[in-house]
């Protein structure tokens, strides 16, 4: 007999084998014993949570054969309830929806839905994937979605609810299957290795459950796989034959970003890619990785908002201190500009690596409030920590490039170090308010045209006024400078 795999050995059978979906088992159960059973359901959810086995398990409850009855608990044991297991009932219909797209699939599915089942109570249609169905099907199955026989059952299964029109999912109960965590996934994987009378370490299992990213069918997969190396579970083992986890690869990432550390960042990228995961959804895991830093950040360790482990929560709580609120906003904001321009663009690559310099790069950049204080005359020799990343301004975010900052050697106009009789040009108000300001003391309440002419002349000014489409309010003289002459005629 030829080889079963475990992730259909250990299919469940009845709902309470169903791991990680209980409100949904436990609404189904009342609704059969409460004889509320409707007449359309979809269930959506990623791949190999259990949409399908419900599926199944639901039509069992409906035409087990060992009660007169729709049954919460069906035995399992009669032809019924084996055939639908496998898949084979007459009257239990499962349809892969992307090979049955046409609308021609839903008129045959109408003409034969009026004939009553052969044997049992209901005839169960189970539609996989119906997101897949085109429009015309969508519409030639409205009404008999909405007013079938009283003997049809209709059962979808979906990846991506957000293509199944209103008018469908209207007419029918949704129910939504999360992801399972990681200690279920885990829990599960250690009984199957005591029935298949395997060795397994919790520390590789747990490893297994993790890189399943909340699905059962996958982690089941990637159990068969190990076994196929050895039949001893240990950490070395899965080493030799699953990558590491993604998680704790960008966590390196985000570390050597935080430090600062380019070189060290880019490697980690390159290994990070390595695993074959395509640009955009590479960078989709990252944003996804620092929402959770960010959330963590701003509303502390007890979160709700964030699905990890015990142990992966306590890593991601410590490294969310590495950055401020705006900082993961901003970075965010660049990852997701980034994700949109790698999908369509031939350098990709060279985006993503170009990006995590930025990153890492960012404090050789001068935030806004530094240039400020470089215009106002203010000696700021202060920049921020190492790794750290500068909130951009409004204006920033519209597409203006951060200013780097001065250099040593470039003093200030007007400080010290410019020389005696230079004159200090400030701009104590930018933008475009019109209202009365005060008249500055000493400044004659008026700024005359060899004033603005020598403050146009300061490079820092220029690239103020440029910056934030200003203009010019005050211009204070530095102590030791000339009396400006008055304007020729």
């Amino acid at each position: 007999m030829s080889y079963t795999v475990l992730a259909r050995k250990f299919r469940s059978q009845t709902y309470g084998e169903v791991v990680g979906q209980d409100p949904i088992t436990t609404t189904l159960r009342n609704a059969i014993v409460s004889d509320r059973i409707h007449h359309g359901y979809l269930f959506c959810g990623t791949r190999g949570v259990g949409k399908t086995s419900m599926a199944r398990i639901l039509a069992k409850c409906l035409n087990c054969l060992s009660s007169d009855k729709p049954t919460p608990d069906p035995c399992c044991t009669c032809d019924s309830c084996e055939s639908i297991a496998r898949g084979e009932d007459v009257d239990v219909i499962e349809i892969d929806a992307a090979s049955n797209t046409g609308v021609d699939n839903i008129r045959d599915l109408r003409s034969n839905a009026i004939y009553r089942p052969a044997r049992a109570r209901f005839k169960v249609y189970i539609i996989d994937e119906v997101h897949m169905l085109s429009t015309a099907a969508f519409s030639a199955l409205l009404k008999t979605l909405e007013e079938p026989p009283d003997h049809v059952k209709f059962i979808f299964a979906t990846t991506e609810p957000q293509k199944v029109p209103a008018t469908i999912q209207s007419r029918v109960q949704r129910f939504d299957f999360k992801s399972i965590s990681v200690p279920e996934i885990a829990t599960q994987l250690e009984s199957i290795c005591k029935k298949e009378e395997v060795s397994a370490d919790a520390a590789a299992i747990r490893r297994i459950a993790r890189l399943a990213n909340g699905s059962m069918r996958d982690a089941l997969s990637l159990l068969d796989q190990v076994l196929s190396l050895s039949e001893t579970i240990s950490p070395e083992v899965v080493d030799e034959i699953l990558p590491v986890p993604h998680d704790e690869v960008l966590s390196r990432l985000i570390d050597r970003v935080g430090e600062g550390d380019a070189a060290g960042a880019l490697a980690v990228v390159d290994e990070s890619l390595g695993q074959g995961y395509t640009l955009d959804y590479w960078c989709t895991l990252l944003i996804d990785q620092m929402r959770d830093l960010m959330v963590l950040r701003v509303c502390g360790a007890e979160t709700e908002l964030v699905d990890a482990p015990a142990g992966l929560r306590a890593v991601l709580l410590e490294q969310s201190g590495k950055f401020d609120a705006g900082a993961y906003v901003y970075m965010i904001s660049l990852l997701e500009e980034l994700r949109r321009s790698v999908k369509f663009s031939g350098s990709g690559r060279a985006l993503v690596d170009s990006a995590v310099v930025r990153l890492a790069e960012a404090s050789n950049f001068s935030s806004i409030e530094t240039l400020l204080e470089c215009v106002e005359g203010v000696d700021s020799d202060s920049r921020p920590p190492a790794g750290a990343v500068n909130r951009p301004s409004p204006k920033a975010q519209e597409g203006v490039a951060a200013v780097p900052p001065r250099k040593a050697e470039s003093p200030v106009p007007g400080s010290s170090e410019s020389g005696p009789g230079s004159r200090e040009a400030s701009v104590s108000s930018v933008g475009h308010s019109t209202g009365p300001r005060p008249t500055p003391p000493g400044s004659g309440g008026r700024v005359t045209q060899s004033d603005l002419k020598t403050a146009h002349a300061e490079p820092m000014v220029r690239s103020a006024l440029d910056v934030f489409d200003g203009r010019i309010i005050e211009v204070q003289q530095g102590p030791g400078a000339p009396t400006a002459e008055p304007p020729g005629p």
